[in-house]
């Protein structure tokens, strides 16, 4: 953890010496969703790959860089691609980003992700609120030695996604004609797809929508004492009684068509967030 804590705050001092303002709102980006970031008003980016000690994203529709920008007014750094377990990394690595803004000063972090739809009332290219999740992946970024100046050892998960921002998203989305779904998300490791019985099963324990990221880091802000808003966008829709072939191809075609809505929500919520959200 030491080492861990070290690479950090190596990230940390690079980002710091060249950022205009501390931010105060981070968001991380999910598979075909960069371009739901472009309501900022863009200072500076970096390239992951500059970014000492940074993993870098090896899924195409990631692009694998930080922007630092204004948000309706708001401070903010935004990850353009994730990092996922399936890519091999480790729990600490996918959740690095999460460390990175925690000390940078960030409060308030808003997840995005492209998620199976599992609710057959759902539709794709629906954005569903996440209400609460099931961490399915068997990995926990809080595994071992507990960095206690980051968080306590057994941080509490009764209310891991923020009501009041759920509450600030829905009155968001009306502002600007869209509508809402609302869902638990399970988060699975990945790369495979569900099967039908898994998908029957992942439908039984209570779970809306699927998707192979998003967990590992809400567990991190939850320990960092971090607001959270989870958004998904509903790719496709998983029937375990009418199955159809999904393809990385087709996921990342709806999830970038749902982007520019995702923009104007994303957007719309930072103009209800105060200046210190």
């Amino acid at each position: 953890m030491q080492k861990h804590r070290k690479n950090v705050e190596q990230a940390v001092a690079f980002l710091r010496s060249r950022l205009d303002a501390r931010p105060v709102l981070g968001i991380m980006t999910g598979t075909g969703l960069g371009e739901s970031l472009d309501g900022i008003q863009i200072k500076k980016v970096f390239d992951y790959k500059d970014i000492p000690n940074t993993p870098l994203s090896t899924v195409a529709s990631h692009a694998g860089r930080l922007i630092s920008g204004e948000l309706e007014g708001l401070e903010v750094v935004a990850m353009q691609g994730r990092f996922h377990l399936y890519e091999g990394y480790s729990s600490l690595e996918v959740t690095f980003p999460v460390r990175v803004m925690q000390m940078l000063g960030v409060k308030t972090l808003i997840l995005t992700n492209a998620a199976g739809g599992l609710n057959l009332s759902f539709t794709p290219g629906d954005i569903m609120v996440i209400q609460d999740h099931i961490n399915l992946t068997g990995e926990n970024p809080l595994i071992g030695p507990n960095e206690n100046s980051w968080g306590v050892r057994f941080p509490d998960m009764t209310a891991v996604y923020d009501k009041e921002m759920m509450k600030t998203s829905e009155k968001a989305a009306r502002s600007c004609g869209q509508s809402l779904q609302k869902g638990v998300y399970a988060g699975l490791k990945g790369p495979s797809l569900e099967t039908s019985a898994e998908t029957r099963f992942l439908r039984q324990i209570g779970a809306d929508a699927v998707g192979f990221s998003t967990v590992m880091e809400a567990i991190c802000a939850v320990h960092a004492g971090m607001k959270l808003l989870g958004l998904s966008i509903i790719t496709n829709i998983n029937d375990p009684d009418h199955p159809a072939a999904d393809t990385e191809g087709s996921i990342v075609a709806v999830a970038g068509q749902a982007a520019a809505r995702l923009s104007v929500l994303i957007r719309n919520v930072a103009k209800e967030l105060p200046e210190n959200v």
